[in-house]
């Protein structure tokens, strides 16, 4: 029988980082969230809580809501992550250097079994793992937004990545409920490097006046059943994420992901999707 890791950490109590947490905790995982701001760790664990209380009121969840939030608690400092965590990831911004760091102070906090994972969805794991002094508890672990009702989790193995690393990422995906699939370390691996392509030339069209943001996310949803348009998704991702990912998959793969203009200025302007209320659409 397929089971959810015991303890997880979870470094970074952000949508994506509070979304993991309670995906686990829904699953039967005591959950701790590294957040170092007091303010961010309360709207993280409110987010977890309401989280749950909708998954709970839909009949989602094993059991009250209470029950399973009462599983989740933060702390501020990775350093007091458990000992003896089953796993621990990081979901913090996607900065090379600031990943790296939190997965070396999560490993020196952890035990020598402790699975390591990063949530980065374009960032090198080979090179993230080369911060760890064992990289073969290491491997990528790609969560999409909202994280409770997506799917999809997608593994990404490094050359250094154990066969036991994977077979344990493979077994609490499935205890999630989500499907896995499992990809090489590669520039933006299979989702990103797909769905930036899409993004990117839809934000073209845009900017080459070819048609509104609605019609061709519609053309998209209506034609091709995507449950979402392109731009709408980038709203719901965050255009700063977006064009974080354009230019290193620019920098790695070539003009193919040259940022369209449009998508800088509208970074420059604070524009950044649903997060700040106005992306290619404007938010309530």
């Amino acid at each position: 029988m397929t089971r959810a890791p015991g303890t997880v950490g979870v470094i970074g109590g952000g949508r994506m980082g509070s979304g993991i947490a309670q995906s686990f905790a829904a699953a039967g995982s005591t959950v701790v969230v590294v957040e170092s701001d007091p303010g961010a760790a309360a709207a993280a664990l409110d987010r977890i809580r309401a989280g749950l209380e909708r998954a709970a009121a839909r009949g989602l969840l094993d059991g009250p809501a209470e029950t399973a939030a009462a599983r989740v608690t933060t702390t501020d400092a990775v350093g007091a992550l458990p000992a003896d965590a089953d796993l621990v990831v990081e979901a913090v911004p996607e900065d090379i250097a600031l990943k790296a760091g939190v997965l070396a102070a999560a490993e020196r906090a952890v035990g020598g079994r402790t699975v390591l994972a990063t949530n980065t969805s374009s960032l090198p794991v080979t090179e993230l793992g080369a911060a760890l002094t064992d990289p073969s508890r290491f491997l990528g672990m790609h969560f999409f937004n909202p994280v409770p009702a997506s799917e999809l989790v997608e593994l990404v193995v490094a050359p250094m990545t154990s066969d036991a690393t994977l077979d344990a990422a493979l077994g609490w995906t499935k205890a999630l409920g989500k499907k896995d699939v499992v990809v090489k370390d590669s520039p933006g691996f299979a989702s990103s490097r797909l769905g930036l392509a899409l993004g990117l030339e839809a934000i073209r069209m845009v900017e080459e006046g070819v048609a509104a943001p609605e019609a061709i996310d519609d053309a998209m949803s209506l034609g091709y059943k995507h449950p979402m348009g392109p731009l709408r998704l980038t709203d719901l991702v965050g255009l700063d994420v977006r064009l974080a990912i354009a230019e290193h998959l620019h920098a790695t793969l070539g003009e193919r992901f040259a940022p369209p203009q449009l998508l800088r200025d509208k970074v420059a302007r604070g524009e950044l999707g649903r997060k700040t209320g106005q992306g290619f659409y404007t938010w309530s």
